[in-house]
């Protein structure tokens, strides 16, 4: 069964599990702790937020089993659009009293939620790259399960630099928006450090589809690596327009921001060879948490996990590990038992730092395997290096209210 189907089933699969399995059945009588996933169902990031949305079910309906309340799950379709999501979060607070939110497909949208759940004294774990979310925008409120882009560049960009040190003209192709400035300022900033060109730059926005004039430009800038700096199908279709213009025959190409295991199978194993990818998870990443996690994967399905499902999980994770330290679903309660938070996450031992509400946690930098290289067929990439890298808090711009 193909990945698309089986993502698409799960909506209905964990409903019909928690109605037959002997613990979720126990689980009705106990009292329900709304949680919401502001996501994007429809529009540019539809496809990420599908799988966030089936993560944070999955996440939902195991921890349920042991916590003293049901996650009671929900999502609302932001359309991709921060404005319309917003205005769908704030009604959720004030009509439905929602306090606990999980999840996001982009940053923008994340940044505008995160204010009015702090202004509402609600939870909010999500999975946004911009720096400012644990930084200049940080809040009481908000968690950020990914590493943010300051992180994932010093892991992928940073020793691809080390890796191919003869590479030294690196030109850059990113998403005009939040989080894409975010990369590419941190970016520069790594090239400028390791004694690199950054011989260009093409902004695209985040309707963009067609991306053939933006390799024409890289290619006329003769660069050694051409970095792609966006998020979601931009990635893939940029790369894809690469192939198509045979750029890797003469330069390295490398997203430091992929979402791994989707993005994997949309290119095909044939478009894989050579190409580096920076991934904040993978399924074979031999840690107890992701152990577990695989295998209540595997109890809906048979194929391997990518990571937009991953981190939703996680995000789920970190708020049924809060309520559960804290004995209580009061949101001060669970922000102070957040705080400072260790558990056995997807990445290995897990920490919510808690002067800017940073989980601490590795980063990897992957690369295409050929074809014939391949194990099975989820067996796309070698890990080339893995670490973490964080700012100190008082370098963030972080001041929590």
């Amino acid at each position: 069964m193909k990945r698309r189907q089986i993502i698409k089933g799960l909506a209905s699969i964990l409903p019909a599990a928690a109605g037959l399995s002997a613990p979720s059945v126990m689980a009705q009588a106990k009292p329900k702790l709304s949680v919401v996933g502001p996501l994007s169902m429809s529009g540019g990031f539809a496809s990420v937020g599908t799988l966030v949305h089936a993560g944070n079910m999955l996440g939902a309906e195991y921890f349920s089993r042991t916590l003293p309340v049901t996650l009671d799950y929900t999502t609302l379709d932001d359309q991709s659009d921060p404005g319309k999501g917003v205005r769908k979060v704030v009604e959720a607070i004030q009509v439905d009293k929602v306090r606990y939110f999980s999840g996001t497909t982009n940053s923008a949208s994340a940044l505008a939620v995160a204010k009015e759940v702090h202004k509402a004294g609600g939870v909010y774990v999500n999975q946004a790259g911009a720096d400012s979310m644990t930084g200049a925008d940080c809040n009481r409120s908000t968690f950020r399960w990914p590493v943010s882009t300051y992180g994932c560049i010093e892991q992928s960009v940073r020793p691809l630099t080390k890796l191919q040190p003869k590479a030294k003209r690196w030109y850059t192709i990113t998403g005009q928006y939040v989080f894409g400035e975010s990369m590419l300022s941190n970016t520069k900033r790594v090239l400028a450090e390791a004694g690199c060109e950054h011989v260009g730059n093409a902004y695209h926005s985040l309707a963009e589809k067609e991306f053939s004039g933006y390799l024409a430009s890289a290619m006329a800038a003769r660069p050694d690596v051409v970095c792609i700096l966006n998020f979601g199908n931009q990635t893939i279709e940029v790369i894809r327009a690469a192939l198509s213009f045979g750029l890797n025959r003469n330069a390295i190409i490398i997203a430091p921001w992929s979402t791994g295991l989707d993005q994997f199978d949309a290119l095909g194993a044939d478009s894989m060879n050579g190409i580096y990818f920076g991934a904040q998870y993978w399924h074979d990443v031999k840690t107890p948490g992701n152990q577990q996690f695989l295998k209540v994967y595997g109890e809906k399905h048979k194929d391997k996990p990518p990571y937009a499902v991953a981190s939703a999980y996680a995000a789920m994770q970190m708020i049924a590990e809060a309520v559960r330290k804290a004995n209580s679903t009061d949101p001060q309660a669970v922000i102070k038992a957040m705080e400072g938070l260790e558990y056995d996450g997807v990445t290995g031992r897990e920490h919510v730092r808690a002067g800017d509400h940073q989980v601490l946690r590795d980063v990897y930098l992957m690369r295409g395997k050929p074809k014939a290289s391949m194990k099975d067929a989820a067996d796309y990439v070698d890990i080339v290096s893995s670490g973490q890298t964080f700012l100190p808090v008082d370098k963030t711009g972080c001041s929590m209210a």
